[in-house]
């Protein structure tokens, strides 16, 4: 059966992500049956972490603050979560059905796949979204 997307919900939890005045920094989008629908949100990203269970597959949308004390901005990014215990046939189909979210999910600055839970970790995660661009001041503390 072909996957499909609740467009409107998914948009509507993309935008609480993208308020800078929400406190609402990461969302899920996670598949029930064969819908993809928003799941679970949240405020702190340790939260986020404990949705990443050897047994799901799912995709976040997440918002980081970088910068320094001269410039600080949201940065975003896209992660596909796909357990280690996922069937074959669902981690092809997870590839496939990214397409869908992109949808909604237009505006990131990274995206990520990740299917080891040290790659979840908040630091690598803003590491690489640091070298996915924009002014780097952090040279000027010497």
């Amino acid at each position: 059966m072909a996957t499909k997307i609740d467009k409107e919900a998914c948009r509507a939890a993309y935008n609480l992500v993208r308020d800078d005045n929400s406190a609402v920094i990461w969302v899920t989008f996670k598949y029930e049956g064969s819908t993809i629908v928003p799941g679970e949100q949240g405020a702190e990203y340790q939260h986020f972490i404990q949705q990443c269970t050897d047994d799901v597959r799912l995709f976040a949308f997440v918002r980081f603050t970088t910068g320094d004390a001269l410039s600080k901005r949201s940065k975003f990014a896209l992660i596909t979560w796909i357990g280690e215990n996922v069937s074959g046939l669902q981690r092809a189909k997870t590839g496939t059905d990214k397409t869908l979210v992109k949808e909604v999910v237009q505006n990131f600055a990274k995206e990520f796949v990740i299917s080891d839970r040290k790659e979840l970790e908040e630091d690598f995660i803003k590491s690489e979204l640091k070298k996915a661009g924009g002014a780097n001041y952090d040279a000027q503390a010497e």
